[in-house]
């Protein structure tokens, strides 16, 4: 009887992708010059892509091309001999994180197929909130936050004070934090980590089971490719933070009262999603330098068998002087 050969699983090779970025970013470390680090990150992750069989574009990437050299949107990336695929990078996530050395900062890359992503254009906001699989059904973005975390205590077998949300510690948030409080549940405030924050809420490893507030509406897209696979809930609203940012929404014709899904986000469960620590957090841990060389921790999604990988990365010392090459040359 024969068989078909399986597909190549493009999620290792994005995994290898995130951990050189994670690599090169983990030498800036604490040492205050984000911009630095993720310049780092930047150019080991776009000369990691050199080698992915994909005829790839991004279209979440450091910016438009006169602003960013490297993994801007609309770039191409890959061999172009492998399939069409939309791109979504973030070398660091968290450049403040890295800058001071806090949790939590990590690099990450989602891929779908070509048109199945959605495009941010001049959205640089949105309102969101995430659960993990068992609340999928729970929430309403137009429900207050009192009767959502109630709801989605229920829908997790949890009291409402058991519930812990994770906010971004940001000034806009302070009516949010309110309500939460009033509610009862717990909170944990970040100042950064908007794709980390919505995989710790859908993750069941962690501490943390939703998250609530406006954060980036790039980020956004790429903690739904990961949501995809574990089967969590994200809905989302555009929310500009500005007038300019929503006359330009405006303009381009986005419907800023539509509440966007998982599934509105990444239309496609062809998905693949890897992220690698760079500084120790809740669910992924940090670059550890060994001397010889160095391991880093990732997380490896691939949508289509709803895989869920860790792994653990031994780098040797020449792999560390390669990076170490794109870093400081």
């Amino acid at each position: 009887m024969q068989t078909e050969a399986p597909e190549r699983n493009l999620g290792l090779d994005l995994v290898r992708v995130t951990e050189a970025a994670a690599l090169a970013a983990a030498r800036w470390l604490g040492r205050g010059n984000g911009k630095a680090g993720d310049k780092a990150a930047v150019d080991a992750m776009r000369l990691s892509f050199n080698a992915v069989d994909i005829d790839g574009v991004v279209v979440i990437g450091e910016g438009e091309k006169d602003k960013a050299p490297m993994l801007y949107n609309g770039e191409k990336l890959g061999t172009g001999r492998g399939p069409k695929v939309d791109v979504a990078v973030d070398p660091v996530e968290g450049t403040r994180l890295l800058a001071y050395g806090r949790p939590n900062a990590i690099s990450v890359v989602a891929m779908a197929p070509r048109g199945s992503m959605f495009n941010p254009g001049p959205a640089f906001y949105m309102s969101k909130l995430v659960v993990p699989s068992a609340a999928r059904h729970a929430i309403d973005l137009d429900a207050s936050p009192e009767e959502n975390l109630k709801n989605i205590a229920k829908a997790l077998g949890k009291d409402v004070n058991d519930l812990t949300v994770f906010v971004l510690d940001k000034p806009r948030h302070k009516e949010l934090i309110a309500h939460i409080r009033k509610a009862g549940a717990r909170i944990q405030l970040h100042t950064d980590g908007d794709v980390a924050g919505a995989l710790m809420a859908v993750l069941p490893e962690t501490s943390v089971d939703v998250m609530m507030g406006t954060g980036g509406t790039p980020e956004g897209v790429l903690a739904a490719a990961a949501i995809k696979v574990v089967g969590g809930e994200m809905l989302g609203r555009l929310d500009p933070q500005s007038a300019t940012e929503k006359e330009a929404l405006l303009k381009a014709g986005y419907d800023l009262q539509r509440v966007l899904s998982t599934q509105d986000l990444i239309r496609s469960d062809d998905v693949f999603f890897a992220a690698t620590g760079i500084s120790g957090g809740d669910f992924l841990s940090g670059v550890r330098f060994t001397g010889p060389g160095a391991i880093t921790y990732s997380v490896v999604m691939r949508g289509k068998t709803g895989t869920v990988r860790r792994i653990e990365a031994i780098h040797s010392f020449d792999q560390l002087m390669q990076i170490s090459a794109i870093n400081y040359n």
